[in-house]
Order: C-alpha cells, then structure tokens, then sequence
C-alpha cells in the first residue's frame, strides 16, 4: 500500500508525486485515505480466510489495514526508514515476488502502478485498489469493495483468466502547467473481469461539432446570479471556452454570470465558495471508456460538497460517442461516501447536444457486483 496515494487530490495538487508535492500537499491539509480503502478491500476476504495466506509490509505499508480489515497478515519489512517513496513500492514488491505469492495487490493510484510495473513486470498477477489521485490504469478494480470480491473469487480456486492491461500514467508537473502529457509505462497481468474491473480510459475522438453544442445547450441555459463549478474535461472545457474563459486542466473551476470567480480550486476552497454562492451548480464529464463521474482524478469535488449542492444540480455533459462506448455500461460514482454514492446512483439527464438529452443509468462502483 501506497501511504500517501491520494494526498494531493482533494487540495488540487493534480498528484501525489514526491516528497516536495507530499510536503505541499500536507500543509494544505490534505489526507490520504488509502489505509480505509485497503482495509475495505481485504475486508471482503474474510470469507475466504482459511484458503489464502496474505503477506504485506509494516503498518504504513498494509499491515494496519490487514488488522483493520481483520485478516491475519505475514508481515515483511524493506529496509529503509520511511515508507513513502517509488524506491520504497519497488522494494516492497519485489520482495513479495521473491515470497512466493500468486497474486500481488496494491493500494494507490497510477503512480503507484508504474511502480509496481516496474517492479514485478509480468512476472506475478496484479490488481489495483482504487486510492490514488489519478487512476486511468486499465489496471485498477472499480471500487475496493470489488477489488476484494475479484481477490477472494481467486482465493476461492475459481478458474480465473488474466488479461495485459495497459499502466499508463500522467505526467504531474505538465498537468500543473496544463500539459496532458500521458505516458505508457508498460502492462501489467491483471484479472480479467468486464463487470469488477475497470476498462481502458478511451482518448476522445473528434466531435468538435458535437461537443460545440453541448457547450451552448449549456450556457443558454445558464441561470444569471448562480455559480457553476466546473470540473475537469475537455467537453466542460469547451463551456468555458464559449465564455472566453480559460479552464484549468485537471482542475476544478467557478464561473458565475459569464465571468470567472475562482480557478484551479481545493476542497476546502470550493465549500467556502459553496457557502458564499447558495444557489450551485455543478458541471461534470465522465471519463471516457471507464465512465466514472466522481472519483478519478477531481477528488476535490469532495463528498461534502456534492452533498450541499444536491444531485437534483448536477449537470452531466458528454457525446454520443462517449456515451456508446461504455457499451451499455452505467456511468460510476465513487465519492468515498456510501451516502453520497447511494444518492448520486438512478438515472440522469446527460446534455448530448442542441435541446438533446439521454437518461443515463449511474451506480454506485462498491455496489457493483457480478
């Protein structure tokens, strides 16, 4: 387990890359929450308990969500003082490889991932549990809840097929500069499972056409004196562009009457403003070919602050095109909140063009089940 994955995401750091990004991201308050995401996936294995010996590394590193999660744990130690680096997960890794285990199971994000790949390679399977800031590793399993089902289902001795997915990761500091710079590191072998685990992130496809009037049906239809929270997005970004304003890539913006009132916010910043601007909207893309609406790379759309502005104020945008590739699959939410989840899942209007809309079906991804 990575123990800072995830600590820049709610404070708009775009990552967690690096002790100075880690220093950062502290100061500003941010939190890991991998150690709970950990725990709740090795929770769903105590089924299967007496068919499965689980080896993970000192409290930071697994071993307080094996105690948390009740499931008795080989701990190994890597010798170096702290737990918080790349050289840290590789070690870890490679030392569970030299154990002997079938299976190798990560909490973080798709830095973690690359690490991990560069661990191990393809010489032992992987599966990702969801807890980084980025997440577009067709590496990853939808929820935790999932990732522990997938595990326990290969722990059971079912025949399970395993399949090259890509690791693919963002480069942090050119996203801070609004450069998507998206790199393949490699591939890991990873369960195969079309309903747990999650699909390959699709690159968008051109729909200038399309996407320009999603971004009108959306400003016509703009109430004066509201403020619009603006997440992450090409198709959101095309909105603000509409305006004149620039978006921030990655990053969640405000807009309010046509003017920019605040860029690149935090969690903490946006529920501020949230208590400023009673009267919220909230502007949201899914992720193409993975369909997640809340819980990949815009954790500073926090719970509490979906919670306040209301599902009922949720603007959904996206093409046709993204919409038929999730190939009848239902857009996903993973807030960190089962009741903010259990309130966002049902069906919504998504803004498909000029006066067009499609109700779509949204679930919760830790309800997700075979």
């Amino acid at each position: 387990m990575n123990p800072v994955a995830g600590l820049g995401g709610a404070v708009g750091l775009k990552g967690s890359d690096g002790p100075d990004v880690q220093r950062r991201a502290m100061e500003l308050g941010g939190m890991s929450q991998a150690v709970e995401r950990a725990a709740a996936a090795l929770s769903r294995l105590l089924s299967v308990r007496d068919r499965l010996e689980l080896i993970t590394c000192r409290a930071s590193m697994g071993a307080g969500s094996a105690r948390s999660a009740g499931v008795e744990a080989t701990v190994i130690d890597i010798p170096r003082a702290l737990a918080t680096s790349a050289a840290d997960t590789i070690a870890a890794a490679e030392m569970m490889v030299d154990a002997g285990i079938d299976l190798l199971l990560f909490a973080g994000g798709d830095g973690t991932a690359r690490d991990i790949h560069t661990a191990v390679g393809q010489r032992v399977a992987a599966l990702g549990i969801p807890a980084g800031v980025k997440m577009q590793s067709a590496v990853f399993a939808l929820s935790p809840a999932c990732a522990g089902v997938v595990v326990a289902s290969f722990c059971s001795g079912r025949s399970v097929a395993f399949v090259e997915r890509e690791v693919i990761e963002l480069d942090e500091p050119s996203l801070r500069a609004g450069i998507s710079a998206p790199v393949l590191y490699g591939y890991l072998r990873v369960p195969s499972d079309a309903v747990l685990v999650q699909s390959s992130k699709s690159r968008s496809q051109s729909e200038t056409g399309i996407v320009a009037e999603i971004a009108a049906e959306v400003v016509n239809s703009m109430e004066s004196g509201a403020a619009y929270v603006c997440g992450p997005g090409t198709t959101v970004a095309s909105i603000l562009r509409s305006l004149s304003l620039e978006k921030t890539l990655a990053g969640v913006d405000v807009i309010r009457n046509s003017a920019l009132i605040a860029a690149d916010v935090s969690a903490q910043e946006l529920m501020k403003l949230l208590g400023e601007y009673k009267n919220a909207r909230l502007i949201v893309a899914p992720i193409g070919g993975q369909g997640f609406l809340f819980g990949r790379g815009n954790q500073q759309l926090s719970a509490e602050a979906i919670r306040k502005i209301g599902a009922r104020n949720i603007i959904v945008v996206a093409t046709p095109g993204k919409l038929a590739a999730l190939e009848g699959r239902p857009l996903l939410v993973d807030t960190g909140d089962d009741e903010v989840d259990r309130m966002l899942a049902g069906h919504v209007p998504v803004v498909t063009g000029c006066r067009e809309r499609s109700m779509y079906p949204v679930r919760a991804a830790s309800s997700i089940e075979r």
